[in-house]
């Protein structure tokens, strides 16, 4: 690896940018509690390594090399995020409280985040644009340093994401407990994931990580 304390820097930089990945941990933990935005956070950054063992294989080059692959995974994300949105439109807490949104199981929200980010064809873009520019080609094994970086990133992606997780859990928890928050709360939240899988149909190479 070449200029790992250049590489970290960076890495920390792009991953503490807020994306559509830490707007979705923010959304579930506003949503349905501190503990579904932990969940989530997990689910992404296990989505995370699936995509850091698949370009240390070179599957990430073969599917953005490949106008269909790339058409499938882009396409079935957009549509995961929209049957959330439905799922969550739909949802009612129980008579006495028709408006308010049913939390999930964990396990169900942790598998959603899994995914979300599995199916997010600009992480796929990501990890092909940032990580080979600090792969040192003289010191061989290119798939064990791409294999290396991506988990740093992970591990900054896990610290990262449960910040967002805590910090959104807390305001969650205050406006939770406003009438009015409760109202509307399933529809504001369906509109985010609307909005996300609207944003994952147009991406494109262009794209950082998210």
């Amino acid at each position: 690896m070449t200029n790992p304390l250049l590489f970290l820097l960076a890495a920390m930089t792009l991953v503490a940018i807020p994306g559509p990945n830490h707007l979705y941990i923010t959304t579930r933990s506003v949503a349905e509690g501190r503990r579904a935005g932990i969940a989530s956070a997990l689910g992404v950054e296990t989505g995370t390594l699936v995509h850091v063992a698949t370009a240390s294989a070179g599957l990430s080059a073969v599917v953005a090399a490949s106008a269909t692959a790339f058409g499938i995974l882009r396409y079935a994300g957009a549509a995961y995020l929209v049957y959330l949105a439905y799922r969550t439109l739909r949802a009612r807490g129980g008579d006495e409280e028709e408006t308010r949104l049913r939390p999930q199981p964990l396990h169900r929200v942790y598998l959603d985040g899994v995914l979300v980010n599995v199916l997010n064809p600009k992480v796929v873009l990501f990890f092909l644009a940032f990580l080979p520019q600090f792969v040192d080609q003289a010191a061989g094994a290119v798939p064990l340093q791409i294999a290396v970086m991506g988990l740093v990133l992970t591990l900054i992606g896990v610290v990262c994401d449960m910040v967002y997780a805590l910090a959104a859990g807390s305001i969650g928890a205050w406006l939770r407990a406003r009438p009015v928050f409760q109202r509307r709360q399933r529809y504001a939240t369906g509109i985010i994931y609307l909005g996300l899988g609207a944003a994952a149909v147009f991406a494109g190479p262009s794209a950082r990580r998210t």
